[in-house]
């Protein structure tokens, strides 16, 4: 509730921005996915789980095989052959069911609500598999030195593969080795020397060296299976945020090319009116069919045709630009000299600047070859820079034109000014369309804001660079350069091959006589 003096917090709280809604629902999905998990982690993380501890069962087959066969022969020696085969066969048995447990689980995925059931299964196998480990261990013949150590061997050997293999499913790597240890220890207890002592204490210090090195594989396993789930969802987001972007902008695109189609259709029902207004107000203005009996309508006449020679100007920039943006401005190419075109820019704009106290200086580098481009475009460039430097440039200021070669080899237009300048962070703003800096915007003289973007796409049309350079209260330099490939005497020169020769044919040979009469007759052109 707000006080009446008080002005209500209209800005929106950190928690709205996209960021923290995206963590504050990944939170609560991972809140929900604990809930109904049975380990306090995800259910889809349950599953993986299990799975890496069936692949790692499945691909430790083989050694687990040879171990059991190697300590059932060794334990032989002692136990007797009978007994060592009976435990030897009893844990290949149960290693069997394991396998075939395994290869079930990864063969037919389960549903999620048997994941739990799927987990009990394997913790009871490996429960039995450590019992069957217990049993060899804790039956000696003799309780002498080697047979002491070759308990503590098979037991660091048996809790070791089992932490390892395991080590996805913590519950199960204390049913594997709780009983091993439990018993080497017990058993090394009982014998009630100090060297046993400290080798039931070892087999402690052992098991919860191998249970912690087993939870720090657990934790990385579950830190690397939360990193590529969020991996996925941020993969996710982001190819659902560029389709939401690609089709907004291919929204955009077409919109923009509809409207640039539609001005560009629009040229002869916008010009048609226009001329007859140029027309009729200039047949006005000159009093063709007598004088005005009001003085002030020959004034009135004046300002509709210069208002309306403005307004056909402005159409025209709108419908080039539009045809440029729609793609249908096609550049009627022929070779050209730039120099002559800048010199009758200069020449048409010359009295413009004179009578704004503004010289002109031409810098022309001599015997430049000709140009491939287009004529037009590239006098409407010339006009447009040109203008634009007279318009912003103070009264008694100067403006230099050149033209010569660029560095590459090919050939550059530069309109150099003494004007108020723009600032830096506005030049991307003059280069948009109906852009205008702020130096514009206090001129007098205010356009649409389309010369220098015209300019801009004509040049890029033939290829070139358009390069504008400004400092404020300085001036600005606008460079135009055009490629080697467009210089006409950069390509290469026909190839002088010698007229093929006449090929020998079999026909009558006509004298001189009927070549002669054959020449005189009248040629006629069969067409479709």
């Amino acid at each position: 509730m707000t006080l009446p003096n008080e002005q209500p917090d209209l800005a929106l709280p950190p928690e709205s921005s996209p960021v923290n809604r995206r963590l504050a629902n990944q939170s609560v999905r991972e809140a929900r996915d604990r809930l109904t998990s049975t380990t306090g982690t995800r259910p889809a993380f349950d599953y993986e789980l299990l799975r890496q501890y069936a692949q790692n069962r499945l691909s430790a087959s083989l050694v687990i095989l040879l171990l059991v066969a190697t300590i059932g022969f060794l334990s032989s020696l002692w136990t007797g052959a009978v007994a060592a085969g009976s435990w030897t066969a009893a844990v290949l048995v149960i290693h069997a069911v394991i396998i075939t447990k395994c290869r079930q689980f990864l063969t037919n995925t389960p549903p999620s609500n048997t994941i739990r059931a799927w987990r009990l299964r394997f913790i009871m196998l490996d429960l039995f598999y450590g019992l069957a480990w217990m049993f060899i261990l804790i039956h000696p013949v003799g309780v002498d030195e080697s047979s002491n150590t070759f308990m503590l061997f098979v037991m660091l050997l048996v809790v070791a593969v089992s932490s390892m293999l395991a080590s996805s499913l913590p519950i199960a790597v204390y049913a594997a080795t709780f009983p091993v240890t439990a018993a080497v220890a017990l058993d090394f207890a009982l014998q009630g020397t100090l060297r046993n002592y400290i080798l039931a204490i070892m087999a402690i210090t052992a098991q919860g060296y191998f249970a912690l090195l087993a939870y720090r594989l657990y934790s990385t396993t579950l830190a690397t299976l939360e990193a590529r789930a969020e991996k996925d969802a941020l993969i996710g987001e982001l190819e659902q945020a560029k389709a939401i972007s690609d089709e907004a902008r291919r929204r955009a695109e077409a919109a923009n090319i509809a409207k640039s189609r539609f001005l560009a259709q629009m040229s002869h029902e916008l010009r048609t009116p226009l001329n007859a207004i140029l027309g009729f107000s200039e047949v006005m203005k000159t009093e063709i069919f007598g004088e005005h009996s009001v003085p002030a309508y020959k004034e009135y006449s004046g300002d509709i045709h210069s208002s309306g020679v403005h307004l056909l100007g402005l159409i025209n920039e709108i419908l080039d630009l539009s045809r440029i943006e729609a793609g249908r401005y096609e550049l009627n190419e022929e070779s050209i000299s730039m120099v002559a075109v800048v010199e009758d820019c200069h020449h048409l704009l010359k009295l413009r600047a004179t009578n704004r106290g503004i010289t002109i200086h031409d810098v022309f580098e001599t015997e430049l070859p000709r140009l491939w481009a287009d004529e037009r475009a590239v006098r409407q460039i010339c006009l447009n820079l040109l203008s634009n430097a007279i318009k912003f440039t103070p009264q008694g200021g100067e403006i230099w034109l050149k033209v010569g070669w660029t560095a590459s080899g090919g050939q550059y237009m530069s309109v150099k000014d003494t004007g108020t300048g723009i600032p830096e962070e506005e030049i991307p703003v003059v280069l948009a369309s109906f852009g205008q800096g702020s130096n514009s915007i206090k001129s007098a003289e205010q356009g649409a804001g389309l010369g220098l973007p015209i300019a801009k796409n004509l040049v890029d049309l033939h290829g070139g660079t358009f390069t504008l350079k400004s400092k404020l209260r300085i001036g600005t330099e606008v460079i135009v350069t055009f490629p080697p490939e467009r210089v006409v005497a950069a390509m290469a020169p026909l190839e002088d091959r010698a007229p093929p020769t006449a090929p020998q044919t079999d026909g009558p040979v006509l004298t001189a006589e009927e070549k002669k009469k054959l020449r005189k007759r009248p040629l006629f052109l069969v067409g479709t």
